[in-house]
């Protein structure tokens, strides 16, 4: 490289992104999705659901001090955490349920990046104006005007993002009370730092990363490859109708495409869809409505831009008719994915609505392994935890049932009963004991076996576990 010559630049700084306002099928679709989820995300810690006097009236509810989750009628413990495995195994086959039928459709119109990207240029547009009058601003020097513009409509961010965070923070807690709190600085600590972490994020990956943000932070644009083939339905531009683009009076030597490039102009992320098939692509569709209003206006045929797969591209390019969007839909690798969700979904819901409303651990306590009684007889400990999930407190009484004479008595309990509270996982240490000289107190171990039974609604459940003597041999 001689002296004069400029070394090359590995870094390129980015060019901003101003889509315009475009209207149509695509982006009415997006207006609903956007309003129905942000409406879900909001509302929901507000609604409320009656379990009963001593227990949460939130419906929806993470309940992190007492280890709980409640999602209307549902209650799920810790000790249930593969429902919610189980819900993230779902929710990752239908991403890829979706991406191997439809491409990026979660990420063009239902990933928290996109609705909240999209929220904040719908507050741009409305506070300084349109494509032309964002990119004259950009331009423009700093005055009073645009300090004004900008700090409105930075104001406008800052509430929606702070409205964020604070959403987010209900879901842990009573909603109402928590809002007092954090009003009246009440509220713990970690409540304001996630409540700054979250508006934060928001306000700089919605309002100044934007497109960045899907490009060079998100993982899936290198992942979807992976979940798709010939037969994906994506965002696609007909070259072979569009070519060669241009405009002017010598219509019928140009193709469709007239070179207005509405399609990029209304683009998200900036691409230019003409191009090809690209990483950056959220297949959003926006393209598809600017491009079919310019062909309406000039009399073409829609569909330049349009939903199709590679095997549509074939078999239109050789003049023979596209695959209904069923087959594409339908085809071995979405009814695998689709089977495996279903299956999963049944598993849980079977597992829901058969599971036992009352539950026991047993933990021996093996120091010592046992004692020897004045009367030579052999005792061994154990640590019962009962869960009473039930909404009542109940009785509850504790077995044990083994081919060897073994006795039960509950530390602070008279007889072998134990009232639990409701809702409760309770701890009662439980003594058994073999009679001196029985084959149980002479063996070395003795299986039997505990069982619970809630006296109120005879539900029972059991456990085994080991009884350890002297073993005399």
């Amino acid at each position: 490289m001689s002296a004069t010559e400029e070394p090359q630049k590995l870094y390129a700084a980015r060019e901003p992104v101003f889509p315009k306002r475009v209207s149509g099928t695509f982006r009415n679709l997006k207006w609903i999705i956007l309003l129905v989820t942000l409406g879900i995300y909001y509302i929901t810690p507000w609604i409320r659901w009656d379990r009963g006097p001593e227990l949460p009236d939130q419906a929806v509810l993470l309940d992190l001090a007492n280890r709980r989750f409640f999602f209307f009628w549902i209650e799920i413990w810790p000790h249930e955490f593969y429902f919610v495995a189980g819900l993230l195994i779902m929710a990752g086959l239908g991403l890829f349920l979706f991406t191997s039928a439809l491409g990026r459709v979660w990420c063009g119109y239902s990933c928290p990046q996109t609705v909240w990207t999209d929220l904040f240029f719908t507050v741009e547009r409305w506070i300084e104006g349109d494509r032309n009058a964002r990119l004259r601003l950009w331009n423009a020097k700093w005055d009073i005007r645009k300090w004004r513009l900008r700090l409105t409509k930075w104001a406008v961010w800052l509430v929606i993002s702070v409205a964020t965070g604070g959403a987010w923070v209900f879901y842990f807690a009573d909603a109402p009370t928590l809002l007092v709190d954090l009003v009246t600085g009440q509220a713990a600590m970690v409540a304001y730092a996630t409540v700054g972490i979250l508006t934060a994020t928001t306000f700089v990956f919605g309002g100044f990363m934007r497109e960045q943000v899907c490009i060079y932070m998100c993982p899936w644009p290198r992942i979807q490859a992976a979940m798709m083939d010939e037969d994906t339905i994506t965002v696609a531009y007909r070259d072979w109708r569009g070519e060669p683009r241009g405009k002017g009076k010598t219509r019928e030597t140009l193709g469709d495409c007239i070179d207005c490039n509405a399609c990029v102009n209304v683009c998200p992320v900036g691409i230019d869809i003409r191009d090809g098939q690209q990483l950056e692509c959220i297949t959003c569709a926006l393209c598809i409505d600017a491009c079919d209003d310019i062909m309406a206006k000039v009399g073409k045929p829609r569909g330049l831009i349009d939903y199709m797969a590679l095997t549509d591209e074939a078999n239109e390019r050789a003049g023979n008719p596209r695959k209904s969007v069923w087959k594409h839909i339908f085809r071995l690798r979405t009814i695998i994915y689709t089977v495996l969700w279903s299956a999963i979904g049944v598993g849980l819901t079977v597992m829901l609505f058969i599971r036992s409303d009352i539950d026991m651990t047993v933990a021996p306590v093996r120091n010592p392994q046992f004692v020897v009684l004045s009367d030579g007889s052999i005792r061994n400990t154990y640590d019962v935890r009962i869960r009473n999930m039930t909404h009542d407190e109940s009785l509850f009484q504790v077995t044990v049932v083994s081919d060897a004479s073994l006795q039960v008595e509950l530390e602070g309990q008279e007889g072998n009963t134990v009232p639990v509270p409701l809702d409760t996982t309770y701890l009662q240490r439980v003594y058994v004991t073999a009679p001196a000289g029985s084959p149980a107190a002479e063996a070395e171990r003795t299986d039997f076996r505990f069982w619970v039974e809630d006296l109120g609604t005879n539900t029972r459940t059991h456990t085994d576990t080991t009884f350890f003597g002297r073993d005399t041999e």
